[in-house]
């Protein structure tokens, strides 16, 4: 089944990235990553804002008490409800060639974000959590491009992409017991940032492939969203009935002619269900 998009902003970002519905104030937010910037936008029409938190954002998802933690280059930060300027952790490595990308909440309201090495090295991340109390641990060591991560409606399962290992993986919530779910062909894209449904569906965009697809709970691809750029980069469920899929974008070069680095939705027929959040 292939599914339309839209293009929902102009050409905002360079390097758009992760996704998240902010049920709290009704407002989707995303980053432009490499310029250390969330972008912000009301579904129903509102004007784009920009807002600026460090060298480089990676990753946002909102807390349960209000505000949002967001992934910045080498750690994390957290934005209060009602105010502007984000409160920045203290760093997790010193600053070098490895910066943070992509990551999700876990149902116990823990906040994960993956790193990965600025030139794709092989091993070089790690995926470090965030708990409530502030403390982080490292959870999984030897990655290369760490991306998408969602824990199942049910709570019982973790869906997490290394990209390059072409595939996505399942875990047990606790992030043990790994196993390969869906291998992506390396010709139809490299699989990126993902989400899941309420259905059980798994929803993953493919960079340099110019798609979304989604996987249904068996692993079985049934349904395909082509997009008018090469290089989607996440998608997220929002807008009141988390009926909206909203895709994220990069752009390969400023002179590509594609309207690569602007905002994207679908209406896929399914809704996504709400985020978890994080309990900090």
């Amino acid at each position: 089944m292939k599914i339309n998009v839209e293009q929902v902003t102009d050409r905002l970002a360079g390097h758009g990235e992760g996704p998240a519905w902010d049920a709290a104030t009704g407002r989707l937010h995303w980053v432009d990553m490499l310029a250390g910037d969330m972008l912000s936008i009301d579904p129903d029409g509102g004007a784009v804002t920009r807002t600026p938190v460090s060298s480089v954002v990676c990753a946002i998802r909102p807390r349960r008490g209000g505000g949002l933690v967001l992934a910045v280059e080498r750690g994390f930060a957290l934005l209060d409800p009602g105010t502007e300027k984000p409160r920045i952790l203290p760093e997790l490595w010193p600053a070098g060639s490895v910066r943070m990308n992509d990551g999700g909440c876990d149902p116990l309201g823990r906040f994960y974000c993956g790193s990965m090495a600025t030139d794709e090295s092989t091993g070089a991340g790690k995926l470090y959590r965030l708990d409530a109390d502030l403390t982080v641990t490292v959870v999984l060591d030897d990655v290369t491009i760490s991306n998408g991560l969602a824990w199942s409606r049910d709570g019982q399962t973790a869906y997490y992409i290394d990209s390059a290992t072409q595939r996505i993986d399942l875990f047990d919530a606790d992030l043990t017991n790994r196993r390969p779910f869906v291998t992506v062909p390396k010709e139809t894209g490299t699989p990126d940032g993902l989400c899941l449904d309420a259905e059980g569906g798994v929803w993953v965009a493919l960079w340099d492939g110019g798609a979304v697809h989604r996987y249904g709970p068996d692993g079985s691809l049934d349904a395909v969203i082509p997009m008018p750029v090469a290089r989607p980069t996440a998608c997220a469920f929002g807008g009141p009935d988390l009926a909206d899929l909203y895709i994220t974008t990069s752009r390969p070069s400023a002179d590509d002619p594609a309207p690569s680095g602007a905002l994207f939705r679908a209406r896929p027929g399914v809704t996504g269900f709400a985020d978890y959040g994080f309990a900090g």
